[in-house]
């Protein structure tokens, strides 16, 4: 049946069909009603319930979203670089991928008093060797050299052989900046020099794959980073990651690159709408888990339209991820945070609030430690990036949380996306469930 389905998925896959800021809107016929949880008629598995325990502590908190355990203040640091903000289009066309997201979350940090309280972080760019973990050298050598004097009468030309890419003289340090900045943290993080720590980074990486830039990503910064600890870094002890993209797209480049490999358990909740949404590939459905030894390592939360909000990804996290995350149990998280579906987004089409986006963070919190690792992805209304990651620093500063957000139930498809995604990992939530057993 997942064969079958997969074959179906890929039949939606219109690769280079669309640009990322080029998609329809979704027409208000495909939204379906609110509804409360149905009970699902199709059996499962036991719920994964280890005996009492670190593991049972580390669930409660997560479901229940609890704030930081009282004990030293929290160390979260803080990456920002305004080299980073030398990327732009060349030409001075309006982009919504610019300079002025990094300016905006920055001003906002320091109106409310949060970047004062978290480490400065210093950045730094990657060394070739790390991002040819996950990237080509004809592809590493593109980027390297697209800034130079060689390509300043043909990098327009250059750009537009990829999809929704632009270059410039900036582009160049940019791209490794982002890529060292996200491994900077991540080192100090997996290291127990920081509690958690944030990198504002551009260009954003999720949608960059094994040998092409692709949907304004140039390096997969958060993939670099989780091979990086893995890999350069074995006294670290860092044996399993968890990356989360909330990106409202689909992280692409990064599933792909992980696809085969346990010890990364990718989990991306995006917009779908039936294979139409940037970047418009079948892969993005729920019944890609990953293959051969990565099988079930691979999860998908495929939204079928517009519009979903706080409720939604809620319930998307407490049905799907937590029960997951602690199944896996991580020793680090990484968080490929896009803040494109949030409210007002030009291109999202989503609506969580900031409190939303706080409280998903929040029930994160309970796992690895609490070491989280957050690199910016998209997210494209200045004011609405800005609040969203005031309120996320906020949580890990250990700040008190209330949501306070409107109540709404989930959209009925909600229900039924979540029930195929359970029904499609339901031999790997029932043999971590047997394992755990074991083990305890």
């Amino acid at each position: 049946q997942r064969q079958h389905a997969q074959a179906q998925a890929r039949t939606h896959k219109t690769r280079g069909s669309t640009n990322l800021r080029g998609n329809q809107p979704v027409q208000s016929s495909r939204l379906p009603h609110r509804d409360a949880p149905p009970q699902f008629s199709t059996p499962l598995c036991p719920p994964v319930s280890p005996p009492p325990g670190r593991g049972d502590r580390r669930r409660r908190m997560a479901a229940a979203g609890a704030a930081t355990p009282v004990g030293a203040a929290p160390r979260v640091g803080l990456l920002y670089d305004d080299r980073m903000c030398a990327h732009a289009t060349p030409d001075g066309e309006k982009h919504p991928e610019n300079p002025e997201r990094l300016r905006a979350i920055r001003r906002k940090l320091d109106a409310e008093g949060v970047a004062s309280r978290c480490v400065d972080m210093k950045a730094k760019e990657a060394k070739e060797k790390y991002i040819a973990s996950v990237h080509t050298p004809n592809h590493i050598k593109l980027i390297r050299d697209i800034s130079s004097k060689e390509y300043d009468y043909r990098r327009n030309k250059t750009a537009r052989k990829f999809n929704s890419i632009y270059f410039n003289e900036g582009s160049s340090e940019s791209a490794f900046l982002a890529a060292g900045s996200v491994i900077e943290v991540a080192e100090k993080v997996a290291a127990g020099e920081l509690s958690s720590a944030i990198a504002l980074v551009r260009p954003p990486g999720h949608h960059a794959e094994h040998n092409e830039p692709m949907g304004f990503c140039l390096f997969n910064n958060v993939a670099i980073a989780a091979n990086y600890l893995l890999n350069e870094r074995p006294d670290l002890g860092i044996n399993k990651i968890l990356i989360v993209d909330w990106d409202v797209h689909h992280g692409n480049g990064t599933q792909k690159m992980f696809y085969s490999d346990p010890r990364v358990l990718f989990f991306s909740v995006h917009r779908f709408d039936y294979g139409s949404f940037y970047p418009c590939e079948g892969d993005a459905s729920h019944c890609f888990i990953g293959e051969g030894a990565g099988e079930g390592y691979n999860i998908n939360v495929p939204w079928e339209h517009g519009k979903c909000s706080d409720a939604d990804y809620v319930a998307a996290w407490d049905h799907v991820l937590l029960p997951i995350a602690e199944a896996f149990d991580p020793d680090i998280i990484l968080l490929s945070a896009g803040f494109d579906a949030a409210m007002g987004d030009p291109l999202g089409g989503c609506c969580i609030t900031p409190d939303g986006y706080a409280l998903l963070l929040t029930k994160l919190l309970g796992f690895a430690k609490g070491r989280i690792v957050m690199a910016l992805e998209g997210g494209y209304n200045l004011k609405s990036i800005a609040n969203s990651l005031c309120a996320c620093t906020k949580v890990l500063l250990g700040d008190n949380f209330t949501y306070n957000s409107p109540r709404m139930q989930p959209f009925e498809s909600t229900w039924r996306v979540i029930q195929m995604v359970m029904v499609c990992n339901v031999l790997f939530l029932c043999n971590f469930s047997l394992a755990i057993n074991i083990c305890n």
